[in-house]
This record gives structure tokens, sequence and C-alpha cells, in this order.
């Protein structure tokens, strides 16, 4: 074969994968779009909706969606869900129960600022994870990339300004939020153990396992007096969060996952406050800032690097 034929059969094999990476991008920036909104409707409904009672809400209505559509899938998936049942209820109770609902739990306590400094530290969590259960290795590049993602987000929230950051403190929200975080980056990191069973089939048990780790702490909160209240705001919360911030947003993370690797998606998180900020300035009213645009620019800039496949320097 000459050189030529080989250089045009290496092209032909290289489009579908930059396509499919472009594919797995965008389904990735979708998914952190999904879960900025989620934050955007948490920090509306603080206070007015139960916690864990709404994450309760939102995994029964996920497997009640789920079960119109995955009933073929569940049949055909049924033998190897029950071969795996174990590593299906680990991710769904962590992924799931725990994680959703303590996103409300800490929104609580913790701003949208601290918010957003919580989320941008997950990409490195979800390396280190990676890391430490499985060995993963991380190129240079993506850990410039991670880092200059981060210093997009430190800009927004400090405001270019180095007395707030001097200033910045933890509260018990930001500790919940970092926990939270932790949790994220195992469940992304163990996502790999996921059997081959439909994405449809996935999410419904995902969501079975996430609803009955929620009932004991829902019904706590029950007997504590906060009770849940079906109007206008805790129905489109629900449906919301059901819909988009997890059918959806979940669908489309473990499908970037798959194709572009655990540390590659994780640098997608950093647009979760990229896009809770244009979200917060549209519906809410707040003022873009020239911290904003920096902000933006270095978060943009460091998910470019990030998603890039590791070369030959890795970490190990």
């Amino acid at each position: 074969m000459s050189d030529t034929e080989a250089g045009l059969n290496f092209d032909e094999r290289a489009v579908p994968r930059r396509a499919s990476a472009l594919v797995a991008s965008l389904l990735l920036a979708l998914a952190a779009l999904a879960w900025s909104g989620n934050h955007i409707v948490a920090r509306y409904i603080g206070g007015h909706v139960p916690s864990w009672s709404l994450n309760l809400v939102r995994w029964l209505l996920v497997a009640l969606l789920l079960a119109v559509f995955a009933g073929p899938s569940l049949v055909r998936d049924w033998t190897v869900i029950k071969r795996h049942w174990l590593v299906l209820g680990f991710l769904g109770a962590l992924g799931g129960g725990l994680f959703g609902a303590l996103q409300y739990v800490g929104l609580k306590y913790t701003g949208a600022l601290n918010m957003g400094v919580m989320n941008s530290v997950a990409p490195a969590l979800i390396a280190l994870a990676s890391f430490l259960i499985f060995r993963d290795r991380i190129g240079w590049l993506q850990v410039l990339g991670i880092c200059i993602s981060l210093s997009g987000v430190v800009a927004i929230v400090s405001k270019l300004d180095l007395e707030i950051l001097q200033n910045f403190a933890f509260n018990r929200g930001d500790l919940i939020i970092v926990a939270n975080m932790a949790m994220w980056a195992v469940y992304s990191a163990c996502l790999r153990l996921r059997p081959k069973i439909a994405t449809t089939s996935f999410l419904f048990t995902l969501a079975i396992a996430a609803a009955l780790v929620t009932l004991p702490f829902a019904a706590l909160e029950y007997v504590q007096g906060e009770q849940l209240v079906l109007d206008e705001i805790t129905v489109g919360a629900a449906i919301y969060a059901a819909v988009f911030s997890s059918i959806l947003a979940y669908m489309c993370w473990g499908r970037g996952i798959e194709t572009l690797g655990v540390a590659r998606a994780g640098a997608f998180l950093h647009l979760v406050p990229l896009f809770g900020a244009l979200l917060a300035t549209t519906l809410l009213g707040e003022q873009l800032g020239l911290h904003h645009f920096v902000g933006f620019a270095l978060i943009l800039f460091g998910v470019t690097l990030a998603v890039r496949r590791p070369k030959p320097g890795v970490i190990t």
C-alpha cells in the first residue's frame, strides 16, 4: 500500500472518530446545561419543597416514565440485571439517591457562587477517583485544561477581586457539596462497571435503587413535619428534575463518558457554573460583568484542552 493510500485510509477512519467526539461533547454540554438548570430550580424552590421528598418523587417519576418505554428492554436484559444487581444498586444509590438529594440539601446552606466552586472541583475528583480505583492514566495536557477551566470558575467567583478570595469561607453547605461531588466522582469512575444493558434498562434500575435509598430519609422528613405540598411549584420542580436533570442529563452523561472516557468527560462539569451564570442573568435578572466574560473564556479554553486525547506523556 502506498503512503498516499495509507494516509487516505487513516483520514477515513479519523473522520468518524472526530464526529463521535463532537457528538459526545455536545451531549456532555447538554447534560451540564440540564444540571445547571436544576440548580436554578433548586434556588427558586429553596425552603418550599423538602429535599429528600423531592428526590424521592423525582426518581419515582423517572421510573414511571421509563416503565412505559423500557418494558421490552427490561425483559431482554433481566438475566443480566439479576446477575449484576449489586453493581446497579451501588450506582443507583450513589449517583441517584444520595447525590441527587444532597444537591438540594447543600443549596439550603450555601450560595450560588460557592456552588459554582464546588462543581468545578468535580473533574479533578473524577480523575483522582479513576486513578485510585482503576489506576487510570491522565495526560499533562488534560491536567492543564482542568487547571485553566478551574481558574475560570475562580475568576467568576472572585469577580477578579483578591479581597473576595481572601474572605472566602466554607460553610456547612459547602462541605455537603464537596462530599457530594466526591460521590459523583466515584459514580462516574465506576460507570465502566455498568453491565451491557440498554440505556433505558440501566436508568430504570438506577431510578428504583435511588428511590429505595431516598425513601427512609423522605419518611424521616415527613415525621419531622417537612411535608410535600403538591402545588404548581413542587410539580414543576419534580417534572424538571425527572425529565431534564435525570433522564436527559444521565443519558447524555453516560454516552459522553463511553465515547470520551471519564477524565475527559469530567472537564465538561466546568460548564455547569458557566451555564448557571447565563441562566441566572436570563431568568433571575442578575447582571453580567467583566469577570464573567474572562471566566467563560478560560472555562471554554480549558475544556477544549481537557477533551484532547492523552499523549504518551502521562501521569501514572
